[in-house]
């Protein structure tokens, strides 16, 4: 059977290889190289502990903070958030106490299976150098936000079985001897794998299917038709006949469906990144293990380039200026702990998270198109996820069912 992968992330990418594994002859399609949008931008972390998804805030304290953009987790504008209204109340609704329960339940199937999926094409890719085993850290410089995120550290261990290790200040200052000043103390995610080079090992992954007879092309895609029982893609270089279609294209999926008439709810979570040299003496100490910041809500990972500050959600509707505003804060919160040589790009690296109102990502067969299947909505998550929605997906195209995807991220219904 001949399928397209429209979208060479790690969504992509992981689902043509589970497809190829499965005896389909696959195509996979992006206008970049593979790993070079999304999946390139992210912190290199593949988020084993993240049972839960990330809830949009409900409590005032936090709401206050992030309307007066003191929270340097998100930022917004007024047009911004009026062109994503309709998402983002959705949000808000799925926020709920009781419904991210529910939602948390049936996420943590996906985020249970994350790093084994992995495992499995990191092995066959050859790309063990890239991948450390050891978790990752979130730091905290007062004592009142580490008690109360080690109080859901201890929910999430009693609900999923969740494995982290508590450091007072003495401790993270032991384990971490590149930060400058001592802070309240950290959490260390012991279930987490981190990545040193995130594009080199979606690169690495489209290598493997490629040398396992893969197809490969780099085209723009403008458009879909169905033709009969076959699909036509519709690229800059021309036309591809197909049987079946996987829509894996993160954040630009809904755009391609419009034209198919489904209209999909999306909120659009811009993320920056910039590099930056080690420092220059080889004696200086580096971090041992990425290290979120709690105080400035950025993520410091240390990569093969150097080291990588990368901030959390823009709601705006435009990115302002060079360097934006939660980079700059990051960059002067990560100075104050380590030493830092210059940046090494002179452009800050700005990518868009595919967040769907309901946090779960959208996995199996269009509900009105015949031979039409999705694999995108991600979140924060896609480099997480890859492997493991991919390989649910080729799952439910040779088999016809669906029972292994859990049904919030199965049975979507598109106006």
């Amino acid at each position: 059977m001949e399928v397209a992968v429209l979208g060479a992330g790690m969504i992509g990418t992981s689902t043509a290889l589970a497809l190829q594994e499965r005896g389909f002859d696959v195509t996979l399609i992006d206008r970049t190289s593979p790993g070079r949008e999304t999946s390139y931008g992210n912190a290199g972390v593949i988020q084993g502990e993240a049972y839960e998804p990330y809830a949009m805030p409900r409590d005032v304290r936090t709401l206050s903070r992030i309307v007066l953009r003191t929270d340097n987790g998100v930022n917004w504008d007024l047009r911004g958030l009026w062109h994503s209204a309709p998402s983002l109340f959705s949000y808000w609704r799925h926020s709920a106490p009781l419904q991210h329960r529910e939602i948390g339940r049936e996420y943590a199937q996906l985020i249970r299976r994350a790093t084994n999926d992995h495992a499995k094409w990191i092995a066959a890719s050859g790309s063990d150098a890239l991948i450390c085993r050891k978790g990752y850290r979130v730091a905290f410089r007062d004592n009142a936000s580490f008690e109360a995120q080690l109080r859901n550290a201890e929910r999430l261990r009693e609900l999923y079985g969740a494995d982290f290790e508590s450091e007072d200040s003495a401790a993270l200052a032991a384990a971490e001897p590149a930060l400058r000043r001592r802070l309240a103390g950290g959490i260390r995610w012991r279930d987490a794998w981190t990545c040193s080079d995130p594009g080199a090992l979606v690169q690495a992954y489209s290598d493997l299917f490629v040398s396992r007879g893969g197809k490969l092309l780099n085209f723009e895609i403008r458009r879909l038709e169905q033709a009969g029982s076959r699909w036509k893609v519709h690229t800059g270089a021309g036309t591809i006949d197909t049987a079946e279609v996987v829509v894996a294209l993160g954040p630009w999926s809904p755009n391609l469906l419009a034209a198919l008439d489904y209209k999909v709810l999306m909120v659009p979570k811009r993320g920056y990144h910039l590099n930056f040299h080690y420092p220059a003496e080889c004696s200086t100490p580096r971090l041992n293990l990425p290290l979120l910041d709690a105080s400035v809500a950025a993520i410091y990972s240390p990569m093969r380039a150097g080291l990588r500050i990368a901030t959390a959600a823009d709601l705006s509707s435009f990115r302002q200026g060079n360097v934006p505003r939660q980079m700059r804060r990051a960059e002067a919160a990560a100075r104050e702990l380590l030493e830092m040589g210059p940046a090494i790009e002179t452009s800050v690296w700005t990518g868009v998270r595919p967040c769907m109102p309901d946090m779960m990502p959208v996995i199996g067969a269009a509900p009105r198109h015949r031979g039409l299947w999705f694999n995108f909505g991600h979140g924060h998550q896609g480099f997480t996820l890859g492997p493991t929605t991919g390989e649910l997906l080729a799952e439910a195209m040779d088999l016809g069912t669906t029972r292994s995807i859990p049904s919030m991220a199965a049975s979507r219904a598109f106006r």
